[in-house]
């Protein structure tokens, strides 16, 4: 009835080193030194300003492999394989610092300085629409932190602006936890609208949280409209590492032109030798099944479309 881990040495060792910096990460999480703001004599408001993250001066013999194999352990030793994970309560120590809204709401926007969302629309042929909304999305696969954000709360809003992207999302339902998305790109008259949720279960070594609902955006100045369905999320256990992997199709019916990835997260020896996270596809036709594109690369680091 209790899992029981076979590790080298090499996993003690990964565990080893999370355990310690996730404690670190806790411990300064929640000390704080306090300031006060005078003027005139007068104190007018406090000032809570968290220390940074430090990892010195510390003594690594203070987290050992086998505290963390007792918390997994302890953490997993009444669930069962196949189980849904959806209502079950995360320990603060493998809690990310931010609402799950948040983390939805960056996937819209590229952190690389380029409006990938509003090239889109800018391409002139159909067949480069479609491959710009390839890499957007393709852009979305983030490296993801091992650990579990936030629940947010029934009526919860999340709203930011980017240049010309607006991004509002709203949870919409408790049980089960369904948030609503709707972002906008002002400039290129785009709309993306999403209404999904997670559904993690436990599969031994691993958790496999699939991704369900609707993803759609339109092109409105060019009167298309993309379906877009997302990969699922592993995350693996005892040693730490979250990992995109399987299928991901975009298909867009007015120009009858579809594209399939495939992502795989690798062994363990691919992940140790980094040469995980990769990933395969094409884009075809989908009535004649005529291949236009081969995909193929790192979704991480390179991505290459050969022409057929």
């Amino acid at each position: 009835k209790y899992l029981e881990f076979s590790l080298p040495a090499l996993y003690l060792s990964f565990i080893k080193k999370y355990t310690y910096i996730i404690n670190k990460i806790q411990k300064y999480r929640f000390s704080s030194t306090t300031f006060q703001m005078t003027e005139e004599g007068e104190i007018r408001r406090h000032l809570v300003l968290i220390k940074p993250v430090s990892l010195e001066d510390e003594k690594d013999s203070e987290h050992t492999a086998s505290s963390v194999l007792r918390r997994v352990l302890s953490l997993f030793k009444n669930v069962r394989l196949g189980s849904d994970l959806t209502n079950f309560q995360v320990p603060p120590q493998l809690s990310q610092p931010k609402s799950q809204l948040q983390c939805y709401a960056e996937m819209i926007y590229s952190f690389s300085g380029k409006d990938l969302l509003g090239e889109c629309s800018r391409r002139d042929s159909p067949i480069e629409r479609l491959k710009s909304v390839v890499t957007w999305n393709i852009s979305k696969l983030r490296p993801v932190l091992f650990g579990s954000p936030y629940n947010p709360i029934l009526g919860e809003t999340h709203h930011v602006s980017n240049g010309d992207i607006n991004v509002l999302i709203e949870q919409v339902s408790h049980h089960p936890p369904v948030s609503a998305l709707h972002a906008t790109h002002a400039k290129e008259n785009i709309d993306v609208t999403w209404v999904q949720y997670f559904s993690p279960k436990f599969r031994g070594a691993y958790v496999e949280i699939e991704v369900k609902g609707k993803r759609v955006m339109k092109l409105e100045s060019r009167k298309e409209t993309y379906h877009m369905k997302q990969p699922r999320l592993i995350l693996r256990f005892p040693g730490p590492g979250a990992y995109w992997d399987g299928k991901s199709k975009i298909k867009c019916p007015e120009t009858d032109l579809e594209a399939e990835l495939h992502l795989n997260s690798g062994s363990f020896m691919e992940r140790f030798r980094g040469n995980n996270r990769s990933i395969k596809g094409k884009i075809y036709e989908s009535f004649s099944g005529n291949m236009l594109y081969e995909i193929f690369g790192h979704w991480d680091r390179t991505v290459m479309a050969k022409n057929l």
